[in-house]
C-alpha cells in the first residue's frame, strides 16, 4: 500500500495510523531538544513518525522497522538514520538530517509494524526554509 500525502497528514492502512512530521531543529523549545540529544539548527531538520494500531480499547503504539529516504530535486538520494524513542507509554521514532534554504525533498517512508506481514509506504514532499 502507498499513500501520498502533504506533511503531515496522518496516513490509514487498515488498523494502523501513521503520524508523521518534518521540521526545523530550531523550532524546538532548547530543554526538549537537550532531552533527546537533538541539535538545534535553522540548517537541520528532523522527522517524528509514530505508528499506532486501532484495538478495542483503542489506538496503541506499536514498534515498527522504518526506513526513510529523502531525494532532492536534482535527484540527490540520501538514507536518512532513524532511533527509536520509547518514553511513557509511548513509541516514536526520530530522524535528523541538513537541509539548505529553500530545500525541497521528497520523502519515502517504509514501514513495517511489528506482528505484521504487510508493510505501508508514505511518500510526502516538503520544503524548508533556513533564512
Amino acid at each position: 500500500m502507498c499513500g501520498l500525502s502533504q506533511a503531515g497528514e496522518p496516513q490509514v492502512f487498515g488498523d494502523y495510523t501513521i503520524h508523521y512530521n518534518a521540521f526545523n531543529t530550531d523550532t524546538l523549545q532548547p530543554k526538549m531538544a537537550a532531552a533527546y540529544d537533538i541539535v538545534r539548527s535553522k540548517n537541520r531538520a528532523m522527522l517524528t513518525i509514530s505508528v499506532l494500531k486501532k484495538t478495542d480499547s483503542g489506538n496503541k503504539p506499536v514498534r515498527a522497522n522504518i526506513a526513510i529516504s529523502a531525494s532532492n530535486l536534482t535527484g540527490q538520494l540520501r538514507t536518512l538514520k532513524v532511533r527509536e524513542v520509547d518514553k511513557n507509554n509511548a513509541i516514536y521514532y526520530l530522524s535528523e538530517f541538513h537541509v539548505s534554504h529553500e530545500e525541497m525533498l521528497n520523502f519515502t517512508l517504509k514501514i513495517l509494524p511489528e506482528g505484521s506481514s504487510q508493510s505501508m509506504t508514505v511518500s510526502f514532499r516538503q520544503k524548508f526554509f533556513t533564512q
